[in-house]
C-alpha cells in the first residue's frame, strides 16, 4: 500500500507530462500549417463546443454534401463524442493533431458557439456564426450588467476578439437581428435566413412524425408534451421545477410528458417512470419537437423554434422575476407569450385538463408570436445559407422566403386548432 501511493503519482504525473507535450506538440502543428494555403475546398463545423452532430452546422453540413458536394465537410468533436456522428461523417477530436490542421487549412469554419480562442482569422478565410437559438435571455455584452452571469461569461474583451474573427451571423427574425448586432457588435453580415436546423419542422410528414414517436417509446393514442426548461444561472445542477408524475395524473389520462433537461445537464442519466419519457438524451432536439403534441417551457429558446411548427406552447413561469433580475430578458414574455401562461403547477395541469392550453386564446397568442419570431424559418434556410455562403452565390438568386400563411408544418399526431394551416401534408 504504502509504495503504491508514490508509484501511482509518479504514473499520474508522467500521464500529465506526456498530454502537455501532444498540446505542446498539435499547437506548434497548428502554426506550421497556418503557413500553408488555405484549403479551398474544406469546411469545418462544430456545435455546442464539440458536444456533438447537432443543430445549425449538422444542418448545414447535411444539405452541403447535395448542394456543393465539391465541398469536403469536418465535424470537430470532443473525446467521447464520436457516436454522435452519423455514418459517414469525417470528423476530428478536439485537441487532436488533426483538430489543428484542419482549423488551420479550412477556407470555411462553421460554428453555432464560438472556436477556440486560439484559432486565428485566416485572410481569405470565412468564419460562419449561425448561433443557437432565438435571444430571450440577455447575451453577449448584454450581460456585463447582470452580475451572476458576467461573473461566469469571462472576459467580454476576448468575447469581443472572437466576435471580430465573424464573416457572416445567421438569423431567424428580425428581433434576433437586433440583439445580436447589439450583444456582439462587429463588421459581419447578417444573414436573415432562418435557421437549418428547423427545415426538418417543415419538410416532416406524417410518416417521419410517427417513426420518432415510435423510438421514443410514445404510446399510441397518447398526447405527448415536451418539457423543456431552461439552465438557471442562479442554481448548480438540473432541477425540473415541476412534479411531472403528478402534472400527468392532474392533466389527464392520456397525457405523456417527454422531458428535456438544458443541453449544460445532456450526460446525467435520469431515467423515467411510469407517463415520463426522458428524451434529454436524444441527439436531435428537432426531431422530440416532431414527436410532441404540445410543449411546456419557461423561458427556453425552444418555445421560438417550436413555434414553427404552429402546435400549442404554454409559458410554465413559476420565477419569472428571479430569472429576469437574476439573468435579464430582452423582452416582457409574460407580455407577449406564444401561448397561455401558468404560474403555479395547479393552473398549468388545469390548461390541459379543460383544453385552454389548445383553445382559441392559445391559437390568437401563437399566431402574433409567429409573426414577430417566425419570419425566415420558412423550410429552405439550410439551402439559402449554403447556396450564399458556401457558393457564393448573390442574394437575388436564393430562395424568396415562403409567407407564414402559406407554409405546411410537420403535422402533429394529436391535431390541434393552428393559427394558419392551409395546406396538409399526407
Amino acid at each position: 500500500g504504502a509504495a503504491a501511493g508514490p508509484a501511482g503519482r509518479a504514473a499520474r504525473a508522467g500521464r500529465t507530462a506526456a498530454a502537455a507535450l501532444r498540446r505542446v506538440r498539435a499547437r506548434l502543428g497548428y502554426r506550421w500549417h497556418l503557413r500553408r494555403p488555405l484549403d479551398e475546398r474544406l469546411v469545418v463545423y462544430c456545435a455546442y463546443w464539440g458536444r456533438g452532430y447537432a443543430c445549425n452546422p449538422a444542418a448545414l453540413h447535411a444539405r452541403a454534401r447535395e448542394l456543393a458536394p465539391h465541398l469536403r465537410g469536418v465535424f470537430l468533436v470532443e473525446p467521447g463524442q464520436e457516436h454522435t456522428l452519423p455514418e459517414g461523417v469525417d470528423h476530428a477530436v478536439t485537441g487532436s493533431p488533426r483538430y489543428w490542421k484542419v482549423l488551420a487549412r479550412a477556407k470555411y469554419l462553421v460554428n453555432n458557439a464560438n472556436f477556440a480562442d486560439a484559432v486565428v482569422k485566416r485572410p481569405g478565410s470565412v468564419h460562419l456564426q449561425t448561433q443557437h437559438g432565438t435571444p430571450l435571455k440577455t447575451m453577449g455584452c448584454d450581460q456585463s450588467v447582470y452580475p451572476v452571469v458576467a461573473a461566469q461569461s469571462g472576459s467580454f474583451t476576448r468575447l469581443l476578439r472572437r466576435v471580430d474573427r465573424w464573416d457572416h451571423n445567421l438569423s431567424a427574425n428580425r428581433h434576433s437581428t437586433e440583439v445580436w448586432e447589439r450583444a456582439f457588435p462587429g463588421a459581419y453580415e447578417t444573414l436573415e435566413y432562418g435557421y437549418p436546423r428547423n427545415d426538418l419542422l417543415l419538410t416532416a410528414g406524417a410518416r417521419e412524425v410517427a417513426a420518432i414517436r415510435r423510438a421514443l417509446g410514445v404510446p399510441e393514442g397518447a398526447t405527448a408534451v415536451l418539457y423543456a426548461p431552461t439552465h438557471r444561472d442562479h442554481r448548480t445542477g438540473f432541477e425540473p421545477g415541476l412534479d411531472l408524475e403528478e402534472f400527468c395524473a392532474a392533466a389527464g389520462d392520456d397525457v405523456v410528458v417527454l422531458l428535456r433537461a438544458h443541453y449544460f445537464y445532456d450526460r446525467g442519466g435520469r431515467a423515467g417512470s411510469g407517463r415520463v419519457i426522458d428524451v434529454t438524451g436524444h441527439r436531435s432536439t428537432e426531431e422530440v419537437c416532431l414527436a410532441a403534441d404540445a410543449l411546456v417551457t419557461d423561458y427556453s429558446s425552444i418555445m421560438f423554434d417550436y413555434a414553427v411548427l404552429d402546435r400549442p406552447v404554454v409559458v410554465y413561469a413559476d420565477d419569472w422575476e428571479v430569472y429576469r433580475e437574476t439573468r435579464g430578458v430582452c423582452f416582457d414574455l409574460l407580455e407577449t407569450p406564444p401561448g397561455p401562461v401558468a404560474r403555479t403547477p395547479g393552473e398549468l395541469a388545469g390548461l390541459f385538463r379543460d383544453g385552454a392550453f389548445a383553445g382559441p386564446r392559445s391559437v390568437a397568442l401563437r399566431a402574433a408570436f409567429r409573426e414577430r419570431f417566425c419570419a425566415f424559418d420558412d423550410g429552405r434556410a439550410a439551402e439559402r445559407v449554403v447556396r450564399r455562403v458556401f457558393l457564393g452565390e448573390p442574394e437575388e438568386a436564393l430562395p424568396p422566403v415562403v409567407p407564414l400563411a402559406a407554409r405546411a408544418p410537420a403535422p402533429a399526431a394529436v391535431p390541434f386548432p393552428r393559427s394558419a394551416a392551409p395546406f396538409v401534408r399526407s
